[in-house]
């Protein structure tokens, strides 16, 4: 069933951009099979969600960019119930996808939503979160960063529609403060230390 769903995923993320394709997708599923068996999470439920959970991304500037995880909970719904998954299951899938956003805000209430928003959002850490956060920037044509203030030393604030190094300010130094479950809380603060690491070679770069 969990294979179907994989091919599914694969032919509807085909060209997608690097940030958000399907080994994206690949690498939140494997998160989320790892936080979940140790969580005892229902893993149908659980991993379904984590291969249907970007079937659509908006980019960054536009204004449907909030609708992203609806619109992919309301695809996933059809194409779960096309397969004759029982309405229960539909259902909590579906509310998984619409509470993972970060930009919504919103903790969700179940345990497979949960895990879900902690594997999409390690994926945004780390080695993966670097290259993804410059793959998404170049995508956008930002420059790296502010020459005068890289860092936000100066008590800047952080304008990541416009220098990519602020993205680590604005958002992804404090990811692991978001995350629920302790697997993903571990793991969170290792790839955080790993972007620090990053950011004070680059400091000496430039």
């Amino acid at each position: 069933m969990l294979e179907d769903l994989k091919q599914e995923a694969e032919k509807r993320l085909e060209g997608r951009d690097p940030a958000h394709d399907f080994q994206h997708i690949m690498r939140v599923y494997r998160n989320a099979e790892l936080i979940g068996k140790e969580e005892g999470a229902d893993m149908q439920v659980l991993l379904a969600s984590a291969l249907l959970h970007d079937l659509v991304v908006y980019p960054k500037g536009s204004s449907k960019r909030s609708k992203s995880s609806d619109d992919s909970a309301d695809l996933a719904e059809k194409i779960l119930a096309k397969r004759g998954w029982p309405k229960d299951k539909v259902d909590r899938v579906s509310y998984c996808i619409r509470t993972h956003s970060y930009s919504k805000r919103i903790i969700p209430s179940t345990l497979e939503g949960k895990v879900l928003q902690d594997a999409d959002r390690l994926d945004a850490l780390g080695a993966v979160g670097i290259a993804r956060t410059f793959s998404v920037g170049g995508s956008e044509n930002r420059k790296f960063y502010n020459p005068s203030d890289p860092f936000c030393n100066q008590k800047r604030e952080p304008q990541d529609r416009l220098w990519t190094l602020d993205h680590f300010q604005a958002k992804l130094l404090k990811l692991h403060k978001t995350m629920h479950t302790k697997a993903a809380k571990k793991a969170a603060k290792k790839r955080v230390r790993f972007m620090k690491e990053f950011l004070r070679q680059m400091a000496k770069e430039i």
